[in-house]
């Protein structure tokens, strides 16, 4: 009987390069991209300028393109949270960011990543307080074996 082929696994891709051959530079740039830097040179303004005058017609997707660079990524959001010190206190939070959310301070999206922080630190509390718990059932087990090993060399007292 023949023996079966040895069945390669496939080479890999990317890193760790072979030997001998460390890769790209750092800082190295891409032919399409240096190409595409060049074609562009000396037509940033006039490009930006274009994209400005569409949004302004109304191209909703060129307004929100430019809106997505412009403005600053996190902002500081107008809610004062209360402060959670047990899980209890969680409630009143999501009660404050879901007003935010009705007033129209922040968007949904806001109010999710508000509620999801919550949620965390809640998690995070729980946690803890479970490690708590487990450390005292620990201690108590401890307590209650030494306890029975010291009575169970003890004589039991026993009435005539």
């Amino acid at each position: 009987m023949p023996d079966k082929p040895q069945i390669l696994p496939p080479p890999r891709r990317g890193r760790p390069f072979p030997p001998g051959n460390p890769g790209r530079r750092a800082g190295s740039r891409n032919k399409t991209t240096v190409l595409a830097q060049s074609l562009l040179q000396n037509e940033e303004t006039e490009l930006v300028r274009k994209a400005i005058e569409l949004a302004k017609a109304g191209d909703v997707q060129m307004l929100r393109f430019l809106l997505d660079r412009i403005l600053p990524k996190g902002r500081p959001l107008p809610v004062e949270l209360p402060r959670i010190v047990s899980p209890l206190d969680a409630e009143t939070a999501f009660g404050t960011i879901f007003e935010a959310v009705r007033s129209g301070e922040i968007s949904m999206s806001e109010a999710a990543a508000l509620a999801g922080l919550v949620g965390k630190y809640v998690k995070a509390f729980d946690n803890a307080n479970l490690d708590m718990r487990f450390v005292a059932l620990d201690e108590r087990l401890k307590e209650a074996h030494e306890y029975a090993v010291a009575t169970a060399d003890r004589p039991s007292r026993k009435d005539p």
